[in-house]
C-alpha cells in the first residue's frame, strides 16, 4: 500500500476549536499528523497548518470528516512573496525560517524555495521593511 503526503491549511470554526479534530484523523482514519503551524484560540476561528500522511483513500476520508464538521480545507501553496521593492536583502527572514527555504545567495540575494516552506510565518515577521509576504490562496 502506498502512503501519500500533503500539506493543507484548516481554517476551524470558533465552535470547533475545543474539538479533538486531530486527534479523530489519527485514530479514526490512521492519518499521520505533523503540525506545521497552529494558531488555535478558544472563542476564535482557529488556523492549522497539517503535514499529513496515509493512504489515499483514508487521507479522502479524513478530509471528507473535517468537511463534514464545518472545518474549511485549503492545500498549501506555499506562497511566499519577496516585494523586490521594498527588500534590502538583508537576510533577516533568512534566520528566522526553519526550514531554510528562504536563503541568500553567494551574492547576497534572498531567494526563496517554496518545496521547503511550512508557512510558518516567522519570515513575514523578522522583515522590518515588510518585504516578505506569506499567503494561503484557495
Amino acid at each position: 500500500m502506498l502512503l501519500q503526503e500533503d500539506r493543507i491549511v484548516l481554517h476551524i470554526p470558533a465552535s470547533l476549536v475545543t474539538e479533538p479534530l486531530i486527534y479523530r484523523l489519527i485514530k479514526d482514519f490512521d492519518i499521520a499528523v505533523n503540525i506545521l503551524k497552529a494558531e488555535v484560540v478558544e472563542n476564535d476561528e482557529g488556523l492549522m497548518v497539517l503535514g499529513i500522511e496515509g493512504q489515499e483513500s483514508k487521507l479522502k476520508a479524513g478530509k471528507a470528516f473535517l468537511r463534514e464538521q464545518g472545518v474549511r480545507l485549503q492545500a498549501l501553496t506555499r506562497d511566499v512573496q519577496v516585494n523586490e521593492e521594498r527588500c534590502t536583502h538583508c537576510g533577516a527572514c533568512t534566520g528566522q525560517c526553519p526550514t531554510a527555504a528562504l536563503y541568500l545567495t553567494e551574492d547576497y540575494e534572498v531567494k526563496f524555495d517554496p518545496e521547503k516552506c511550512i508557512a510558518c510565518g516567522h519570515c513575514a515577521l523578522a522583515c522590518t521593511y515588510n518585504a516578505v509576504e506569506v499567503h494561503f490562496a484557495d
